[in-house]
């Protein structure tokens, strides 16, 4: 991650078990980083997405990227399991109705190191189900460099600390 001052909007990862109400408007969070090796690219591809810029040295080399480049879809679930990682969702997590606004920015290259930054746009408690809430938040996916190569914006359902305590 990429040395920046402190924000007091910025989640400190060892703060603990996240719920919905930790999640409010213009809250971040920053991942650790996470490096793809060529290998993982292609075997990703291999299984998801053989395109021949994401599986054929030769063939990548003479397309508009000079080389093997990561698919797209492999930086997005790379991105979602640094967030799990993080713990972020690991206390809460009740699903995700889906994902809006995917953005492939910038090639993604073997040995390119990537975090993630989350931002929350909004939170709203169900008004059905008060164990619970809707989170909207904006991943943007950042490489060594500090370029963002991808963003997306995604929709979480996240447990309160009451529907735990109750479940528990």
């Amino acid at each position: 991650m990429p040395d920046r001052p402190a924000d007091p909007n910025e989640a400190d990862p060892n703060e603990g078990a996240f719920y919905f109400e930790d999640f409010h408007v213009g809250r971040r969070f920053a991942t650790r980083g996470v490096t793809l090796s060529e290998a993982e690219i292609v075997d990703f591809a291999l299984k998801y997405d053989p395109q021949p810029f994401h599986i054929d040295k030769v063939a990548a080399a003479t397309s508009p990227y000079g080389g093997l480049i990561a698919s797209g879809f492999h930086t997005m679930v790379a991105a979602f399991r640094m967030v799990v990682q993080q713990n972020l969702f690991t206390a809460c997590s009740m699903g995700s109705p889906g994902l809006d606004e995917v953005r492939w920015m910038k090639p993604v290259h073997p040995g390119d190191t990537l975090h993630a930054e989350l931002e929350v746009e909004s939170a709203e408690p169900s008004r059905s189900r008060p164990d619970r809430g809707r989170v909207r938040m904006t991943y943007t996916v950042v490489n060594q460099h500090g370029d963002a190569v991808m963003s997306f914006t995604a929709m979480q359902i996240l447990q309160t600390r009451a529907g735990a305590e109750a479940e528990g």
